[in-house]
């Protein structure tokens, strides 16, 4: 123990004379930090950040393939490479310029699908039938004449789908329910427009969107309604540097737009930022043929139109 007196504390007139002598000096200098804490700077404005990643399901809620199909449909679009775009000759440009288009049924459906006048298609699935896709038996978009770069100016590709009826499932515990999209080609047919490579569609029993994806989609519109028509289409621009010198790959902007019932509700673009785990967007970045696709699971009855006189959506 210290024998050492204790300092007694200083008494109260002490302490104020002491406080009064401070001499606090006005914050002057930029370069200095401010007296308190910038916490505008620390916590930026999230306002200008971008939109975060488009997220989407690992399963649908309504119906989802079989992991075998799906593995299958993989092993076939790593094997098998995409058909490199080829000039069409004028008779066959005339035919898709005139919408004259067919339906190559796959061998998948258990129904019938037929063209009942130039561009307008009548079909059915049967109940309980599995995942197909009819496609168009020639592309509606040849880059080699359709594309920007080609044209210098906006190409647009559309068609519509109206929905007659809907049945049995492909199993007890799945909807029915019917896809449109596009897809180059090869495709597997045995899987809707949209889970796989260089497919895109939306569907029906959920109103999900998918792009070279397997899982459950994404959200985008609501489900299809017995009577309705929806229309699908892509939008292929050049891009906005053309001009500057910048644009090296020649990669055109492609807006997916889809319509119910005449009127547009919603699209997006195809580039948009999606997370780690979304497929890509080869084959349908424009520089591919791309063929109209509808995808049939379950019993569908429906009609679609590729003639713009019976569209609904008036261009």
């Amino acid at each position: 123990m210290s024998n050492q007196p204790h300092d007694s504390p200083p008494s109260y007139d002490a302490s104020q004379q002491s406080w009064g002598n401070y001499d606090i000096q006005p914050h002057t200098s930029a370069s200095d930090p401010p007296p308190y804490h910038n916490w505008q700077e620390a916590v930026p404005d999230t306002a200008t950040f971008p939109p975060p990643p488009i997220a989407g399901y690992l399963i649908s809620g309504t119906g989802n393939a079989s992991e075998d199909d799906a593995q299958r449909a993989h092993d076939f679009c790593n094997s098998v490479p995409l058909w490199l775009p080829t000039e069409p000759s004028s008779a066959v440009y005339h035919d898709v310029q005139n919408h004259d288009l067919r339906p190559v049924q796959p061998t998948e459906l258990r129904g019938h699908v037929s063209a009942v006048a130039p561009g307008h298609w009548r079909g059915h699935s049967v109940d309980r039938n599995g995942d197909c896709v009819v496609l168009t038996q020639l592309p509606l978009y040849f880059p080699t004449l359709d594309s920007p770069f080609v044209r210098e100016q906006k190409k647009t590709i559309y068609f519509e789908v109206k929905l007659l009826a809907l049945r049995a499932g492909p199993t007890p515990q799945d909807c029915s329910g019917i896809s449109i999209g596009f897809a180059a080609q090869p495709y597997p047919s045995w899987r809707s427009p949209g889970w796989e490579r260089g497919g895109l569609g939306v569907f029906s029993d959920d109103g999900c969107r998918f792009v070279n994806d397997s899982f459950g989609g994404r959200d985008f519109t609501t489900a299809f309604k017995v009577g309705e028509t929806v229309g699908l289409g892509m939008e292929f621009k050049l891009p906005e540097n053309i001009c500057s010198g910048e644009n090296k790959s020649k990669r055109c902007k492609v807006h997916i737009f889809f319509t119910r019932d005449g009127c547009r509700s919603g699209g997006w673009d195809l580039h948009e930022e999606v997370d780690a785990d979304s497929g890509g967007v080869e084959g349908l970045e424009g520089n591919y043929d791309l063929y109209g696709a509808i995808g049939l699971f379950g019993g569908v009855d429906f009609e679609s139109c590729f003639e713009p006189a019976g569209w609904l959506w008036k261009p």
